[in-house]
């Protein structure tokens, strides 16, 4: 499977999957095919139905991890393989339940971003909440990315390999601004990694996480808090005006 494992993981960075994504989708793919003992590519419709019903009622796995096996199959058979099956032929199992999302406080946003551990952390926290950016999106974010002029970012080829774009902050574009000019060295990205010697090499989505779980225990607050909390507030609400004072922005 080392070509079809290549294949699929160009089409997940294309595509601007997260880390996390890529390594279920290639794992999932991986035991479809060892449940057959045969290569996926030579696989068809009738064998992801029974692997189904094998994972349902044999392994008895619960409906989101089914769900997580049977999107990777998609992915695979639509995205990479260029298969086009009818959506009975590839179906998802029914989620009873879903999990409500951690809801955090304007107050708790405010000491979050106020309890940045450093400058890159505070600028990784401000554009999540801002911009309601993806992981994956703000590791792969560009200096070109930034319109100075239309106050926008353009994220390139986020979840489903769709451009967009979304509102920049005055406030934000000063951060990074700050944040930019103290890097040890020049990058055409706006986070490169900080333990690579290359220039071009972006930040790990780990050090997103990091960024959030560590200001969330500096600021007290016991909720899980991660990278996509942040997203929840993006659409309607605006910075608290903690996180845009010049002393919690490092000036």
């Amino acid at each position: 499977m080392t070509q079809l494992r290549k294949m699929v993981l160009e089409e997940l960075e294309r595509r601007n999957y997260s880390q996390a994504t890529a390594r279920a989708y290639v794992g999932a793919i991986q035991r479809f095919a060892e449940h057959f003992h045969r290569s996926p590519d030579q696989l068809g419709p009738e064998h992801i139905r029974e692997y189904q019903l094998h994972l349902v009622q044999d392994r008895k796995l619960h409906p989101r991890t089914v769900m997580i096996q049977m999107s990777a199959l998609r992915f695979f058979f639509r995205k990479v393989l260029k298969r086009r099956f009818d959506r009975d032929d590839l179906p998802l199992p029914k989620l009873l339940r879903r999990q409500i999302p951690t809801v955090l406080s304007r107050d708790e946003v405010a000491r979050l971003i106020a309890a940045a551990g450093n400058l890159r952390h505070r600028t990784i926290l401000m554009a999540l909440y801002a911009t309601g950016m993806r992981r994956a999106e703000l590791c792969h974010l560009r200096i070109e990315d930034i319109d100075k002029e239309r106050m926008v970012l353009h994220i390139r080829q986020g979840k489903g390999g769709k451009d967009r774009e979304v509102p920049l902050p005055p406030k934000l574009l000063a951060q990074l601004r700050i944040h930019y000019r103290a890097l040890p060295h020049r990058s055409a990205l706006v986070f490169p990694s900080l333990q690579s010697r290359r220039p071009d090499q972006p930040m790990t989505e780990k050090a997103v996480w990091h960024a959030c779980r560590q200001a969330a225990r500096r600021a007290g607050i016991t909720k899980s808090v991660h990278p996509h909390t942040l997203r929840h507030y993006a659409a309607s609400r605006t910075m608290p005006r903690v996180a845009c004072e010049p002393r919690f922005m490092g000036i």
